[in-house]
C-alpha cells in the first residue's frame, strides 16, 4: 500500500548552510541507540537478499542498516543513520580495515537512496529542523542531497518514496501495481504481504523492469523444491505411459500366441 501523504515544506536553498566533506574524528562517539523494534533489521535484510541472490550486488557497493553517514555543517560534525541505505560505489578500505562510518564525497558516491522504517516512537524521519543537530529529512535533501528518500510505515503497509528535483524532495506516484520504479537501480520498490521469519506482514519488495519479483532465498529453495516434484511427477508419468504400453504389446502377443495355437 502507498501513501500519499504530502512532504514537508521544503526551505529555500538559501538557507543551506556550510557543508564540507572531512573524515569522522576518531574520538567521535557514535550513537548506539537499540533498534525500535525487532521487524526493522528484518526489513533492510529482506532488502538486501533479494538484490544479493539476484546478482546485482558488486563489491564496490555498500549496503548497510543503521550505519552512519556524516557530514561536517558549520564546523559541526553531523551523523545520520538511515535504517537503510544504498550507495553505488565506495573506494575500497586496506586490508583489515573496518569501516565504521561514511563520508560521502570522501569515501565514495553519495546515498541514492535512504530508507526510513516508522515506528511507534515516529520522530525526525519528516522533520526539516535546519539547526543543528538537524532533521533527517533536512539532512537527506539539503546537506547530503540524497536522490531518492522512501518513509515506510510497516503499521499501516504504506510507502512514501521522494525524489530530489532541483534541491527539493518531490513525492512521486506509483504505478498501477503500486510500486515506484527506479531508473537507477533498473527495478521496482513497492510493498508485498506475506510471510517471512514467522511474522506476516507488509514487507519493501524489489521486482525487475518485468514485473517479476525478486525472490528470497528459501522461495528460490520452494520454487527448486516444486521443479523437482513437478519433474519427478512428470518423470513418473511417462514412466507410467511407457509400462502401460509394454503392457498392451504383451497382451497382444498373448493373444497372437492363442490365435496361432487353434489354426
Amino acid at each position: 500500500m502507498i501513501s500519499n501523504a504530502p512532504p514537508p515544506v521544503s526551505l529555500a536553498p538559501k538557507a543551506l548552510p556550510k557543508v564540507t566533506w572531512n573524515a569522522l574524528p576518531d574520538d567521535f562517539i557514535l550513537p548506539d541507540d537499540p533498534v525500535d523494534n525487532h521487524l526493522q533489521p528484518l526489513l533492510a535484510e529482506a532488502l538486501r537478499e533479494s538484490l544479493e541472490l539476484a546478482g546485482l550486488l558488486l563489491e564496490s557497493m555498500l549496503i548497510a542498516t543503521n550505519f552512519g553517514i556524516c557530514a561536517t555543517v558549520a564546523d559541526k560534525t553531523v551523523v545520520k543513520a538511515p535504517d537503510w541505505v544504498y550507495i553505488p560505489d565506495v573506494k575500497p578500505l586496506s586490508e583489515g580495515v573496518i569501516r565504521r562510518s561514511y563520508t560521502p564525497n570522501l569515501d565514495g558516491d553519495r546515498p541514492l537512496i535512504t530508507l526510513e522504517f516508522i515506528s511507534e516512537t515516529e520522530g525526525t524521519e519528516y522533520s526539516i529542523n535546519p539547526h543543528y543537530p538537524y532533521g533527517k529529512w533536512y539532512f537527506y535533501e539539503c546537506i547530503l542531497q540524497v536522490p531518492l528518500y522512501g518513509i515506510f510505515h510497516p503499521k499501516t503497509g504504506t510507502l512514501d518514496l521522494f525524489r530530489l528535483v532541483e534541491g527539493k524532495y518531490e513525492s512521486q506516484s506509483a504505478d498501477e501495481n503500486n510500486r515506484f520504479w527506479i531508473p537507477e537501480l533498473n527495478l521496482f520498490l513497492g510493498t508485498w504481504n506475506g510471510k517471512r521469519s514467522q511474522i506476516s506482514t507488509t514487507w519493501l519488495r524489489w521486482w525487475d523492469s518485468s514485473g517479476n519479483l525478486l525472490l528470497w532465498g528459501k522461495e528460490i529453495i520452494e520454487q527448486e523444491r516444486q521443479r523437482a516434484q513437478a519433474a519427478e511427477l512428470e518423470l513418473q508419468k511417462e514412466q507410467a505411459q511407457r509400462q502401460r504400453l509394454v503392457d498392451r504389446l504383451k497382451a497382444l502377443d498373448v493373444d497372437l500366441d492363442l490365435d496361432l495355437d487353434e489354426d
